[in-house]
């Protein structure tokens, strides 16, 4: 008898229920499991950093672009042409456009260096090198700012071992006088 005369409210007590605990978790309670931490595979890219400064063009002439790229301490990146075909070179891509092309892209000269992985001494860059990119304004350019798109592919090694190949998506700023 007792039942039937609750059964509406008991009824209601278990939907309030369910929707409760149906609602994901909040507050301090919720918060106490940390998610797992989130593992980035070390990349050639992990290793380096690019600098550009603007380059001053005239309409019609050429300029020079460095890319700067600064290897961290206690690593190296293959330089251009690697010392083996099996080495990712060090290698700047610039892409023309807007009114611009690349004339050429230069390499600083390699340092000769031995490495525990490797039976012959290899041709490396290590600390900050720059990467020279001639880039050639046509003559009918608008004046004002420009970018141009570039690639940067590199790979990087320490004593022991060399990373993954990477790329970074670089943008030369462009002055046009």
């Amino acid at each position: 008898m007792f039942l039937r005369k609750h059964q509406s409210v008991i009824g209601l007590l278990y939907l309030c229920l369910m929707v409760a605990c149906s609602r994901p978790a909040t507050g301090p309670a919720a918060q106490a499991t940390p998610s797992p931490p989130t593992i980035k595979p070390k990349t050639s890219v992990n290793f380096v950093s690019v600098r550009i400064s603007n380059v001053q063009v005239a309409a019609g002439g050429s300029g020079e672009a460095t890319v700067s790229v600064e290897v961290q301490d206690g690593y190296h990146v293959n330089a251009n042409p690697a010392t083996d075909p099996w080495l990712k070179p060090t290698e700047v891509i610039a892409q023309a456009g807007d009114g611009l092309t690349v004339g050429y892209v230069k390499y600083p000269t390699a340092i000769k260096k031995k490495f525990g992985f490797s039976d012959k001494e290899l041709s490396v860059y290590e600390g900050e090198v720059g990467v020279k990119v001639l880039l050639k304004a046509e003559k009918t350019i608008a004046k004002g700012p420009h970018k141009v798109s570039a690639k940067l592919n590199i790979q990087a090694c320490d004593n022991e071992v060399c990373y993954a190949p990477g790329t970074l998506e670089l943008s030369i700023p462009v002055i046009v006088n």
